[in-house]
């Protein structure tokens, strides 16, 4: 029996995510929002909600926060394949607004089950069936075994001539820029698409200016370079071209996981066959979507979604 096609395959650490619902430090916070957050499993949502099969692989603790996890991807269409490790349990992520501008995230994944993926855990067949996969650098600087199967799913996908994406999703909790640096620049010519703000791509080619930057980092192998520059819009280098897209004007409540859902934005269109210009204004909108709620994914866009940017300036749906 022939395995249907998977659009996207992606794979890391989805964790519980607390959110408080008190403006200030953390230690006065006595009411939170249960849900959950990690890159991969963000953009797997995201080109999910597009219209794409999306498939997701990760350990989980076995544990209440590995279910809500498995259940809460499956519920948003994503091919969930969780393995649950009763050994280890489900990472946690704390975030809480400091002030009202200025968002405070905290992690504790050390010996998580997250933390404990490993080549083994990674079905080749998936992976081969994929039209793209995705992977962040998030999940190299967890483990050894997870930087391994990092390297396998590469590996495992170029053999199989399925393309690479990868988002730098630099974590100095993590590790350090010099350790970071090292390991980008030794992928990046393994990688087909690469995602980066400029700081982000500065850890790979220390070139100044947008352009120089975007094609030092084409030079070492992709195809596609996205540079993200925030609220300033975003920049595409592909096949030799460069575009520039605005940014849409939204009101900004929570900015974390505007990187993944600009991601799923443009490996959505991508995967559509849209023109260039057309999936760089998708990837911003997805983007400009994330940032209007509280939640890493919450508010990612639907393809019915994108035209309410454009709505009337007086903002009412009739």
């Amino acid at each position: 029996m022939t395995r249907p096609t998977t659009d996207l395959v992606t794979f890391g650490e989805t964790m519980a995510l607390f959110a408080a619902r008190r403006t200030g430090p953390l230690r006065f916070a006595r009411d939170f929002d249960l849900g959950l957050g990690g890159a991969e499993s963000n953009v797997a949502i995201g080109v999910s909600r597009l219209g794409h099969r999306a498939a997701w692989v990760g350990r989980v603790g076995a544990d209440e926060f590995g279910d809500l996890i498995r259940a809460t991807l499956a519920g948003e269409g994503v091919d969930v394949h969780a393995i649950p490790d009763a050994g280890a349990p489900t990472g946690l992520m704390i975030k809480g607004r400091r002030t009202a501008d200025l968002i405070d995230v905290r992690y504790y994944r050390k010996d998580s089950a997250g933390s404990r993926l490993c080549a083994a855990d990674l079905d080749p067949e998936l992976i081969r069936s994929a039209r793209v996969l995705h992977v962040s650098a998030i999940t190299p600087a967890l483990s050894a075994s997870a930087r391994e199967a990092v390297r396998h799913a590469i590996a495992e996908a170029r053999a199989a001539g399925v393309p690479v994406s990868l988002d730098v999703n630099y974590r100095r909790a993590l590790w350090t820029p010099e350790e970071a640096g090292a390991w980008l620049r030794d992928t990046a010519g393994d990688v087909d698409v690469l995602f980066a703000t400029e700081a982000e791509g500065r850890l790979i080619a220390d070139v100044e200016g947008a352009e120089e930057l975007a094609t030092a980092l084409a030079a070492l192998g992709p195809r596609h370079v996205l540079i993200k520059f925030g609220a300033r819009g975003a920049m595409e280098l592909s096949d030799g071209v460069v575009r520039r897209a605005e940014p849409y004007r939204v009101t900004e409540v929570d900015s974390v996981g505007a990187g993944d859902a600009f991601a799923a934005g443009w490996l959505a269109d991508w995967l559509a066959g849209a023109e260039p210009g057309q999936r760089l204004g998708t990837a911003c909108a997805a983007g400009a979507f994330a940032v209007t709620s509280q939640g890493d994914w919450e508010s990612l866009p639907r393809r019915a979604d994108l035209d309410l940017l454009r709505s009337p300036a007086d903002g009412v749906s009739r």
